[in-house]
């Protein structure tokens, strides 16, 4: 395989987005938009990376069916180096989504069956076990299965790699919990937080406390629009996200942050660099209609971070 700086594991699937035209009308028929595209916490990530500049592998299980068939061609398209694990009698996972006119969600469903073949024996495969040891960022989302996500964030902690971690829903943040001392980051927002805590907190800057305590050693919590915190191990700053005249889509919002954050963390940034660099990437793909904005480049990303404030560090 070629090598690459970052593996990224994770959801690489349909997302499947409906958006309501007028006023929300529960239990009834609305009158909407309807939008296909490729989609996925990881892939999100993979491909914001790749156009920011970093060598990234994508590692995901498809179908083989019309889905898998524009994933792959999305991978090609944003310069990812693409590995499916293919199982040809299948169908590539998806992700459907309602969203409002103002391009918040409403519900969503995501039938996700075929990650569970997804199994830690996977990662003993030669090629995945090398994959792990050449990188220098192993990033996953929480799509996989929990003992296969642990397997892989023990794996790529022990090889001295940075080691991230996207909660993708509060259901399934908690598969993070065997290995969250292994992880050098875990990105989720403050839903997932306290599914993960099974606890809240009212402002912003409480949140470092409880995650440690669970056992995180760094981490970033958005909550909307409100200020935004991260912490790693000597640390802890917050930052309110710049208003935006409006919202094309908040799909992929979250996926970009840590794209941003992960890549200024590459470049050896501080903790506040980090934490604005994610803040402008989510801006840039909050104003996109697409879940990975064609948009992100680093001058790009340079210009958006003149919007950004500089955060306040508390510790």
């Amino acid at each position: 395989m070629t090598e690459a700086e970052i593996a990224v594991f994770g959801g690489a699937h349909i997302d499947r987005r409906g958006r309501i035209s007028g006023t929300t009308a529960p239990g009834s028929s609305n009158p909407g938009t309807w939008f296909e595209e490729a989609g996925g916490g990881g892939f999100n990530a993979a491909r914001n990376l790749a156009r920011l500049g970093h060598g990234v592998r994508m590692v995901s299980t498809r179908g083989g069916d019309a889905a898998g068939e524009m994933v792959t061609a999305a991978a090609a398209a944003a310069g990812v180096i693409d590995s499916p694990l293919t199982f040809l009698d299948r169908q590539t996972p998806s992700y459907t989504a309602i969203l409002e006119n103002d391009g918040n969600l409403v519900i969503a469903l995501a039938d996700m069956e075929l990650y569970r073949l997804f199994s830690p024996r996977q990662l003993q495969r030669r090629a995945l076990r090398d994959v792990v040891a050449t990188s220098k960022l192993v990033l996953t989302d929480a799509n996989l299965p929990e003992e296969t996500i642990a397997a892989l964030v023990q794996s790529a902690a022990g090889n001295g790699r940075l080691v991230a971690g996207i909660a993708v829903s509060p259901a399934k943040v908690i598969r993070y919990r065997p290995c969250l001392p292994h992880l050098s980051f875990l990105f989720m927002n403050e839903s997932e937080a306290r599914a993960l805590t099974g606890k809240d907190a009212a402002e912003a800057e409480a949140w470092p406390a409880l995650l440690r305590s669970a056992g995180l050693n760094g981490g970033v919590v958005t909550r909307g629009g409100r200020a935004v915190v991260a912490f790693d191990g000597d640390s802890i700053c917050v930052a309110v996200p710049p208003a935006l005249p409006a919202l094309a889509d908040v799909t992929g919002a979250g996926d970009a942050l840590a794209s941003g954050f992960l890549s200024a963390r590459l470049a050896g940034c501080n903790l506040t660099e980090c934490l604005r660099h994610g803040i402008a990437a989510a801006g840039i793909t909050l104003r996109s209609p697409l879940a990975a904005s064609e948009e992100m480049s680093a001058a790009n990303l340079e210009q958006a971070l003149a919007l950004v404030p500089t955060p306040q560090m508390l510790s």
